[in-house]
């Protein structure tokens, strides 16, 4: 099968396109064609050895995946042969086949595109768990989204909203704040031009955040680590800006707030039902209108490391998606 191959760890110029083996297929697994496969954070992780999940080389990236089932293990019940899912896969995406764990696959709703349910899996599953699971977010609560024009920025900022809460949407650029406003946020801080920290304290009435949904890392968390409100949740999602913040433990022991890691892919695997009950709740509000997945770029399979480039250097605005005809 084609696919995108790392055969030695490095930057998304190192990757080629070949030819890798079917996988095999388990009791228990999902063999899916297919059709589309979201760019995201963690890809560009792994194929520097630099991420928890470590494949033998050579492989495909790709963590989540849209497409048509081919076959399914002799233990699988809720999807056949036809169905048209989504997935996270985790790694494997890059290629016309993957074969999946039958509990890391949701049927697509209807009237979804490929493209779309590419982009959807990974983000609003990972912000509905941030959100609910891990901050219990309440109503008129404030939440403070960093790097609010990303895949997971603008589900938090949507998301956000739809569970009531007052949203101050964080970015690097005019371009970026403007399409989280156009996502539902409140109140915009361009974090390249403004202090983020004394921005926050005059946002809040020097009461700081509710919650602080933190995807970036780096100078930005240390400056949410000084801007938390009493009782607040930092959320810590993952480290774009290529620092791990360390953090000073006095400071959420004077101010009363918690630190709350987010690791999605092992709620995955440790939680497949509340996950299922996540996204049909997620399901529901997509088709009432109420979160609109933003694809701002697609690149067919020959040009998928160009895709991881545009990521590495922050020219996406929501999602990328790798299309593979």
């Amino acid at each position: 099968m084609r696919a995108l191959i790392c055969k030695e760890y490095g930057p998304p110029e190192t990757l080629v396109l070949g030819e890798l083996p079917s996988p095999p297929l388990g009791a228990k697994d999902v063999r899916i064609r297919v059709r589309a496969c979201g760019v995201n954070f963690p890809d560009l992780l792994i194929i520097q050895n630099k991420y928890q999940v470590k494949p033998q080389l050579p492989f495909a990236p790709g963590g989540e995946v849209a497409g048509e089932v081919l076959e399914v293990g002799s233990e699988v019940r809720r999807i056949r042969p036809g169905d048209k899912v989504m997935a996270l896969t985790g790694y494997g995406g890059f290629a016309e086949e993957v074969v999946v764990d039958e509990h890391r696959v949701l049927p697509m709703p209807a009237g979804m595109d490929f493209v779309t349910a590419a982009g959807f899996t990974m983000v609003y599953g990972t912000t509905y768990h941030a959100l609910v699971q891990r901050a219990s977010i309440q109503a008129a609560e404030t939440l403070v989204v960093l790097g609010a024009a990303g895949g997971v920025g603008l589900a938090a900022v949507e998301l956000g909203k739809v569970f009531g809460a007052r949203v101050i949407a964080c970015a690097g650029s005019e371009e970026k704040l403007r399409t989280a406003r156009e996502h539902g946020a409140d109140e915009l801080v361009d974090y390249r031009r403004e202090d983020l920290k004394e921005r926050i304290k005059a946002l809040t009435d020097g009461k700081g955040a509710d919650v602080c949904f933190d995807p970036v890392g780096g100078d930005a968390f240390d400056a949410m680590a000084r801007s938390m409100n009493w009782n607040g949740r930092l959320l810590v999602i993952g480290f774009a800006s290529g620092r791990i913040p360390q953090l000073p433990v006095n400071l959420p022991l004077l101010k009363g707030y918690q630190v709350v890691g987010v690791f999605w892919g092992a709620f995955v695997a440790r939680e497949p039902e509340t996950n299922r009950r996540n996204f049909a709740h997620l399901f529901e509000l997509y088709a009432a209108g109420r979160i609109r997945p933003h694809v701002s770029h697609t690149y067919p399979l020959e040009q998928a490391a160009r895709a991881l480039d545009d990521l590495s250097a922050r020219r996406a605005i929501g999602k990328i998606v790798v299309t593979i005809e």
